[in-house]
């Protein structure tokens, strides 16, 4: 699903930009960069999970480990038909624990768990359905509040559980952004989120593949180490390296 208009000829790219004009035309930017990584890679189908509450799960499990630990962790709460709000805050937390170890920090993480379902239950009546029908700030605020949910998990809770039009920011937007010289190395979660959602159409679904074509570029390519942009859709869109300047 392109996001360009009309008037914008197939392949067009932005000009390329010193650092400082890259606040002013990183909006313009971030459409390009999602045709070209959508052209390049299609569809993600992220968020990977079976129900809402699954989703949330995940979205609190994954905070600093990989998602085949997390998948390794939600299958061992499947298996013990443990993977309902109801069920969660019943379970004794020392099982809990156990039963997520794989995806680290399992003692921290099974408390955040008993958090949220204790949140769904004393804010929301334990629905999911009423939780999500209350308006996208006043619902970030609120799972602001719960132990345990920073900004990301929130809007990652709100974009794939809830399909609330936020963005999700995580290392691989802010990494890809830094080196194309869209942000600055000091810019705030908010910050990068506000560049999202203020220079794209406001879509759940839109934002949704945009977050998963950058996860895939991120894991890919855009590598914390060497990154390999020769191979990258987002090549193209690179500013000149300071040693190339004459």
């Amino acid at each position: 699903m392109p996001i360009l208009g009309p008037s914008a000829a197939p392949g067009a790219q932005p000009p390329l930009h010193p650092v400082s004009t890259a606040a002013r035309l990183a909006p313009h930017a971030l459409r390009f960069y999602y045709d070209a990584l959508y052209r390049a890679y299609g569809p993600q189908h992220w968020w990977p999970g079976r129900t809402r509450f699954e989703i949330i799960v995940g979205a609190i499990l994954t905070q600093n480990t990989s998602w085949t630990n997390v998948e390794r962790a939600i299958g061992n709460l499947r298996r013990q038909k443990l993977l309902s709000p109801l069920a969660i805050e019943r379970v004794a937390p020392a099982r809990l624990a156990r039963l997520i170890r794989s995806s680290g920090y399992f003692r921290q993480k099974a408390r955040k768990l008993k958090a949220f379902v204790r949140f769904l239950r004393e804010a929301h009546r334990g629905s999911l359905t009423r939780m999500f029908r209350t308006t996208t700030d006043v619902l970030r605020e609120q799972l602001l509040a719960v132990h345990g949910i920073g900004p990301e998990t929130a809007d990652s809770i709100l974009l794939y559980a809830g399909k609330h039009p936020v963005f999700v920011v995580d290392a691989y937007t802010r990494r890809i952004l830094e080196r194309h010289h869209l942000i600055h190395g000091k810019a705030s979660y908010e910050e990068i989120r506000d560049l999202f959602e203020q220079g794209l159409p406001r879509s759940a679904a839109l934002f949704n593949e945009y977050h998963g074509l950058i996860v895939r570029t991120g894991k890919d390519f855009c590598h914390s180490g060497v990154p390999l942009c020769e191979h990258c859709a987002l090549k193209p869109f690179l500013p000149p390296s300071p040693e190339a300047a004459p």
